[in-house]
């Protein structure tokens, strides 16, 4: 007697007619994937800002490298903007997450810090008060992030920071570094949070480069060489065009395997304004003593 044997296709014909339904199946979940992750970064695309202000003596440039792991798009984000009293907002974050929810919680994110941004001028103020709105909105995720804000009158630039990334700078004078300021927690986690502040004042011409982890760190790179790598870059480059120097700082994340998102905004300053002289060569730019101010 035979024991009992599953059930096989009769022919060829019903074999292939079986081959071609999960072909056809594994087609559909290729395009639902592929339409998932083009609306992501859509998404995403729309979420950023458009384009970067132009004020005179300031040069900036941003660059965006998607994440590398296929079905995952993050939340990181870059904003630079006009506060109320004239000076200049500038923001780069994180949010926790990869997917289209981290996508729509970092609009809100970045909405957030320009809306703040136009009734006060404390970073500290700002980073608080966004930091209190995320927690009442009761998403459960959380940002890091880095708030910068610079007057071109008196060349003051002031810096809170949120468990995020520490900007690189180099000035014209050969002085370059790692800024760790000191930061608090990132966004959304701990209520009534205050932000430490570090004030700066630049007095040379010089460069400030911001980002986020996925261009410094990889699986197998820690933060520190990539860190190490970028600050080569900026201290080789600090005069270069910003848009060529960000070119150069995202292309990090190819050293690093990363498979986050990757995002970066360049600040260059020219330099205090000389004043106007009735000699040859007025225009040229004096030179200045230094940054003044903590790290820098």
């Amino acid at each position: 007697m035979r024991g009992h044997r599953p059930e096989q296709p009769d022919n060829v014909q019903e074999l292939l007619v079986a081959l071609g339904q999960l072909v056809d199946q594994a087609l559909d979940r290729i395009e639902y994937q592929r339409a998932r992750v083009e609306l992501a970064e859509a998404l995403q695309r729309h979420m950023l800002p458009p384009g970067l202000p132009e004020l005179p003596g300031l040069r900036l440039a941003a660059r965006y490298a998607p994440s590398r792991g296929g079905l995952e798009v993050g939340g990181d984000w870059y904003d630079a903007f006009v506060m109320h009293d004239g000076s200049l907002g500038l923001t780069v974050g994180d949010v926790q997450g990869h997917d289209v929810e981290a996508i729509a919680f970092m609009g809100q994110v970045r909405t957030s810090l320009r809306a703040l941004a136009q009734t006060t001028s404390d970073t500290q103020e700002v980073l608080g008060r966004a930091n209190d709105l995320l927690i009442a909105m009761g998403r459960g995720l959380f940002a890091t992030c880095c708030f910068l804000r610079f007057d071109p009158a008196s060349r003051d630039l002031t810096v809170s920071r949120a468990g995020h990334v520490p900007m690189v700078w180099a000035t014209a004078n050969g002085r370059h570094g790692i800024a760790l300021d000191r930061g608090g927690p990132p966004l959304g986690i701990v209520p009534g949070e205050r932000y430490p502040v570090t004030h700066r004042r630049l007095t040379e011409a010089g460069v400030l480069v911001l980002l986020t982890d996925g261009v410094v760190e990889g699986p197998h790179y820690p933060m520190e060489s990539g860190l190490a790598e970028v600050e080569k870059l900026v201290r080789a480059g600090f005069d270069a065009d910003p848009d060529v120097l960000a070119s150069a700082v995202v292309k990090v994340a190819d050293l690093t395997g990363h498979r986050d998102d990757a995002a970066v905004l360049v600040v260059r300053y020219d330099g205090p304004r000389e004043p106007d002289r009735p000699t040859a060569g007025a225009g040229r730019r004096a030179p200045v003593p230094g940054v003044a101010g903590a790290g820098i």
